[in-house]
């Protein structure tokens, strides 16, 4: 998928004009990086983790899924709870489309202050990690405004800078490097290079323009206040319930996409990818292209 977050590889602080080639004529440490970027990487990391974790907190309070616009208790898509074993033991059970998953230990059932108890998600994963829906849901509504302010500055910056046609979007000639680029990233074979390859176009342009607009589309939906004076919102989603299930699973591709991430930052050199997007600079090694 790639070894860097989104970010602007061709612009510099100073001016932010210069391009790539110009970028590469500075020496071992050309930018990879702009300010901009850089600033709404890291508050974008604090916002996801935090969406998480109070997420996970507000869907303990009714661990199901379902489709449409109402609750069918009898029917839902995906669930998280307890049942009980013809031996009488109390195990943590997850079920997907009529299949049911042994979860526990994890899901369903799991250790708060060291005694088994019921709770879809572990109190680990939860903000706060007691069961508190209304502080969860404090800190869930105010960081999607400030991941969702965020990110329009993000998309924004890109759109005026060039960002996004430049950097990101797929040209012919990358869709004829993808069998390649895969098999390097499958044989753990990384090259740190001013221009993004295939992979981290096509997953960055996925999670940018698609998952995460739709995420919090969905999450807008779920609202009455919104529906108040966006209706059609419900519309698209097919149902408030609808809306919520999507928000659930582009909530957990995005968690995927970043854990995906983070093992290509540490595989392909976690000092090098933490610095560019630190300073904005990485170390390149002049004769391979090469980070050091």
């Amino acid at each position: 998928m790639g070894h860097t977050i989104p970010g602007d590889i061709s612009l510099s602080d100073d001016d932010g004009r210069a391009s790539t080639a110009e970028a590469g004529m500075k020496g071992d440490r050309p930018y990879r990086h702009s300010l901009v970027v850089r600033v709404t990487h890291w508050i974008n990391l604090v916002c996801l983790a935090i969406l998480l974790m109070s997420g996970l907190q507000i869907f303990n309070a009714h661990p199901a899924l379902y489709w449409g616009n109402d609750s069918d208790f009898d029917a839902p898509v995906a669930s998280i709870g307890v049942a009980r074993t013809p031996t009488g033991r109390t195990v943590g059970v997850t079920t997907v489309l009529g299949t049911r998953l042994d979860t526990t230990g994890f899901l369903g059932l799991s250790a708060v202050q060291g005694r088994p108890a019921a709770r879809a998600f572990p109190a680990w994963l939860t903000l706060p990690s007691y069961q508190d829906l209304a502080t969860g849901r404090v800190w869930h509504f105010f960081f999607a405004w400030v991941l969702a302010l965020n990110g329009s500055v993000y998309l924004a910056h890109s759109l005026v800078t060039g960002h996004i046609k430049r950097d990101l979007w797929l040209r012919r000639d990358h869709w004829k490097t993808i069998g390649s680029t895969l098999l390097n990233h499958l044989r753990l074979r990384f090259h740190q290079q001013a221009e993004y390859n295939v992979l981290q176009r096509l997953s960055y342009l996925v999670v940018i323009l698609v998952a995460l607009p739709f995420m919090i589309l969905a999450g807008l939906a779920m609202s009455p206040g919104v529906n108040a004076f966006a209706p059609w919102l419900l519309d698209i989603f097919g149902g408030r319930q609808s809306a919520r299930t999507v928000h659930f699973l582009l909530a957990q591709l995005i968690v995927l996409f970043v854990v995906i991430h983070l093992m290509m930052v540490v595989l392909s050199g976690v000092r090098s990818n933490l610095t560019a997007m630190i300073t904005g600079r990485y170390k390149s090694n002049a004769s391979t292209g090469e980070a050091k």
